[in-house]
Parts: structure tokens; sequence; C-alpha cells
């Protein structure tokens, strides 16, 4: 009998479709309850063509979920890895909050819990249980359990152990995420990422990333 498949998660972010209206990044804080300062999906601007035809081009910037992650090498404490399903994620009971992940980090995709609350702006705000990972950690001492730590896109993994896509594939006002499993040659983010079109940021560092882009 076989094993059963485990899918290797990825993303194709289709340039020519974004509008840029980051609507991928409210979906995002909204559905991860991020803190202060911490936002997992951001959009970035870059200029491109020769003047004077000359355009800006919107592209977003999750985690990439790399397979040779730079994040991964240099923790001392093994708290970030990359599970089988190709996701690279943080066990905040580890994480000692070095911040050398950060620092790693070639995209600029992490960043640190430093405790900053909207509790005095939002009733009851600390009360809402973060949904990363599908568990509750509870908390260190009078703060979230993530105090302290890294944190990171995780593709949303608790929503696609729900069968569900991440927030930001589903919110994307122009369908411009797709969202699905690499190792299926018949899935349309596999075809896709094998398209002439399709290119991956930083890939002379060697990093493996499993976002692609579409220009």
């Amino acid at each position: 009998m076989d094993e059963q498949h485990v899918p290797r998660w990825g993303m194709v972010i289709d340039l020519e479709k974004c509008v840029g209206c980051d609507s991928c990044t409210v979906a995002c804080k909204a559905e991860n309850r991020t803190p202060p300062g911490i936002t997992y999906n951001i959009v970035l601007e870059q200029e491109t063509g020769t003047y004077p035809n000359v355009r800006i081009e919107s592209v977003p910037r999750p985690c990439m979920q790399c397979k040779n992650a730079p994040c991964v090498a240099v923790c001392p404490v093994q708290a970030t890895y990359r599970g089988a399903d190709g996701i690279v994620v943080i066990d905040s009971n580890r994480c000692i909050g070095c911040k050398y992940c950060i620092a790693a980090c070639p995209y600029g995709a992490r960043s640190a819990d430093e405790g900053e609350s909207y509790e005095g702006e939002m009733q009851a705000a600390e009360q809402v249980v973060v949904p990363e990972y599908g568990m509750d950690r509870g908390t260190r001492g009078k703060y979230r359990a993530t105090y302290g730590t890294a944190r990171k896109c995780t593709f949303c993994a608790h929503r696609i152990a729900r069968g569900e896509s991440p927030a930001c594939c589903e919110t994307c006002v122009g369908d411009a995420r797709l969202f699905g499993d690499l190792d299926d040659p018949e899935s349309t983010v596999a075809k896709l990422a094998a398209s002439p079109r399709a290119f991956r940021l930083k890939e002379e560092l060697g990093t493996e990333p499993s976002v692609y882009y579409l220009r």
C-alpha cells in the first residue's frame, strides 16, 4: 500500500493581475490577529521599464517557505523548521528571541513580537485566541505566548488543516493568487510554476522558494 501523499504547498502570484489594493495585507492581519508592527503579507512596489515607458509594479511578499531556508539553518534551538508539507513554521515554546532568523531571511519576511498590543484601542483585543498553527498557546505571564519570539507567515496553516486556502488567496480581488500542491503535476499551481512566465525572488541565493511569480 502506498504511503499517503503529503502535499508540498506552494503559491503562485500573477503580477499582471495584482492591482496593489493591499486586500491581502488586511485579510492576513485580520485572520492572524497580528499585533502592531507585525504584518506577514505586504505589497512592495517597484518601477519597471525605461523612460518614458515606465510603470509601477506591485509585488506581494508573503514568506517564501524556502526549501533551503536560511532561517532554519541559523536557528540555534531548532525552533524554526520546515515541515513535510514544505511550510516553514516556528515553535514559540522553543524560540529564545535571538533574532538570528530575522537577520538571515533575505526577503524580510520575519518580525519580532515585542509585546505590542491593540488593547488600548480595541476592547478585549488580547482575549481573542490567535489561530496560528490551530492551537491556543496560552500566555507568558501577562503577555501572549508569542511575546519575545519571531513571527511569520505560515500560509495560514490552521486554514489549510480545515481544507481552506490562505486568507490572502481567498480575498484577492484580482484573483492574482493561487495556492496548491507543487508536487501534483495536474494542479494549477504546479503547471503555472513550470510555465515560461514563472520566476522566483532572489533565485540566485539557492533558497528554493515555494512562492512563484508570473510576469
